[in-house]
């Protein structure tokens, strides 16, 4: 009977899914008036404005630590640290570094027209060899002098002395003198000179000694017979410098430190010296095609060419020369 009553007893009714979910609506919210739905646009919008807040939040502390960082730098005045000493450049003004132990001078025309007088001090200390041998040639102790010989080039750094014939009647009378100077001499003393000074020696107002060529071209190998067996020997093209040209800057030469040794600099009338590098020259024209090929082919008339380049068309002068006292 027992088993009947309870067989016979009725079963829980289930709730109808309606009251299911409304009940779990209500407990979802706490207050049911106010439940309402949010489209995707609003929600969108709202995750945004979250965002900004966070990362905003997050900006205004590093932005604080390096205002806290700008303080400690050395650029604030209030709180500036000691700046250590710059280290001395290794750049030596060589012309105004050295002893004047001569003076000489030099009395320049301009197609006959006297145009003054230029007073350079020579190194006898630092540059012995160069100095005495152009004081032996401004004096005309070494059997020749620079009187009556011409400026030969005029560069917008430099104006350049021909200085004296390797050949004919100046070398003959530098021979019957026996005062020759071997260029060897002069070469050496510029490779110390080189060693001792860094950076530009030929500076404004500089007078130098050319003692090598830097545009000779390089040897050319030749057969030669010698003991009747034929051995290979090198052939210089070009004629070597004598020692005797010299040159005078008018600005910071570098590209002279290659070639020219320092032996004074220009005390007085570096007007005169401005005046020559003034007057016209022949236009420099290695850029032309038909000049570039006859130099790469070897043409003597490319090398004759290029001789006269920044020549003047007026013949610029040494009317007198000498030493002072």
């Amino acid at each position: 009977m027992q088993s009947s009553a309870q067989f016979l007893q009725p079963p829980a009714t289930p709730l109808p899914p309606k009251q299911i979910q409304g009940t779990a609506t209500t407990k979802t919210f706490s207050i049911p008036n106010q439940c309402s739905k949010f489209s995707r646009r609003e929600l969108a919008i709202g995750t945004s404005s979250s965002l900004l807040l966070l990362l905003g939040s997050q900006a205004i502390e590093p932005l604080n630590l390096s205002r806290a960082r700008a303080d400690e730098l050395p650029n604030n005045p209030d709180k500036t640290e000691p700046e250590e000493p710059e280290k001395p450049s290794r750049k030596v003004d060589y012309s105004s570094d050295q002893n004047v132990t001569k003076r000489a001078f030099l009395e320049v025309s301009v197609d006959g027209e006297p145009i003054g007088r230029i007073i350079i001090g020579l190194y006898g200390d630092s540059a012995p060899v160069g100095s005495s041998r152009f004081s032996n040639l401004v004096s005309g102790a070494a059997g020749v002098s620079y009187r009556r010989k011409e400026f030969v080039r005029i560069m917008p750094n430099y104006v350049q002395h021909g200085g004296l014939r390797s050949y004919g009647v100046d070398a003959e009378l530098e021979k019957s003198t026996g005062r020759t100077n071997p260029i060897d001499n002069l070469v050496d003393e510029w490779d110390k000179q080189s060693e001792m000074c860094q950076g530009t020696k030929n500076v404004a107002r500089s007078v130098s000694i050319i003692v090598r060529d830097p545009s000779k071209p390089p040897p050319k190998t030749k057969l030669v017979a010698r003991g009747g067996k034929l051995e290979i020997d090198l052939e210089e093209v070009g004629k070597d410098v004598n020692g005797t040209e010299f040159t005078i800057a008018l600005k910071d030469s570098p590209e002279l430190d290659a070639s020219a040794l320092v032996i004074g600099r220009v005390l007085e009338g570096m007007d005169v010296v401005e005046r020559i590098g003034q007057v016209k020259t022949v236009k420099e024209n290695t850029s032309s095609p038909y000049f570039r090929a006859a130099k790469l082919i070897g043409d003597k008339r490319a090398v004759v060419a290029e001789r006269g380049f920044n020549r003047p068309y007026s013949k610029v002068k040494i009317t007198n020369c000498g030493l002072m006292e």
